[in-house]
């Protein structure tokens, strides 16, 4: 390894943060697997962590940018190892609800013989409570479920072949946005994504302007009308299920 390489999440592009820039969402992932150690992305040295829980990442929480701003906020310190993977059998869509931090954010679905690169982010136990509770998993009514995915349904290959038996992710309670037809929607970028709700839906451009900007800046920390643009997604009946609601353990 080289001793004058700059690990720094600024010289890698991986420092922004969709919370800070929601247009950006879901922000900057890694090309590599690596170790998010504060404000710097350095080299592993292997890719299971037996002591810590595999988590799945599908939107922002595979941003180092975004994860950093997360542990920062508690104070949180320890490094986080984010590992590439090869994944079987689910897809990247969209969350049927809006994010007060100004976006629509990505939720898993389920899809059949799809292989997607996602990472997996070994948490420890203060990690993934805090990263639950961002998630809304406390909460009786929060956005997402944090759920069980394991073979045969869903593959999970490490960037050196090792095979993982599961891993969690989080599952979005209220569904996910479909594409015109009954099946999910794909994942686009952020801004387009914006667009085409907004040009498709007259009920959402009063509430959250004609523009990706404007949608951003209304919903951005406005509980309430969040909230509201959600009830829309569902009463225009553009939501429909992820189809890994079965995985979700009750209570």
């Amino acid at each position: 390894m080289d001793g004058r390489a700059d690990h720094s999440l600024e010289a890698l592009g991986l420092a922004a943060a969709p919370r800070d820039h929601p247009l950006l969402y879901p922000g900057a992932w890694p090309t590599r697997s690596g170790l998010l150690d504060g404000g710097r992305f350095l080299p592993l040295d292997r890719l299971v962590h037996e002591d810590r829980v595999p988590v799945l990442a599908v939107g922002s929480n595979a941003c180092p940018g975004q994860l950093r701003h997360k542990m920062d906020e508690s104070g949180i310190t320890s490094p986080i190892p984010m590992v590439r993977a090869r994944v079987t059998g689910i897809d990247v869509g969209v969350s049927a609800h809006v994010s007060r931090l100004g976006y629509v954010s990505a939720s898993p679905v389920e899809a059949p013989g799809t292989v997607r690169d996602l990472f997996v982010t070994w948490l420890d136990a203060g990690q993934l409570a805090l990263i639950d509770a961002s998630e809304g998993v406390p909460l009786r009514f929060g956005n997402f479920r944090r759920a069980w995915l394991q073979e045969p349904e869903v593959g999970i290959e490490l960037e050196d072949g090792t095979r993982l038996p599961g891993a969690y992710v989080y599952v979005n309670r209220r569904g996910v946005l479909r594409n015109g037809s009954a099946a999910p929607r794909g994942p686009i970028a952020q801004r387009a994504l914006l667009t085409e709700l907004l040009v498709g839906s007259a009920r959402l451009r009063e509430l959250f302007g004609v523009t990706p900007e404007e949608f951003c800046r209304r919903a951005r920390a406005d509980a309430e009308l969040c909230e509201r643009g959600t009830r829309v997604f569902a009463e225009e009946k553009l939501v429909t299920e992820s189809g890994l609601e079965r995985y979700v353990a009750e209570g």
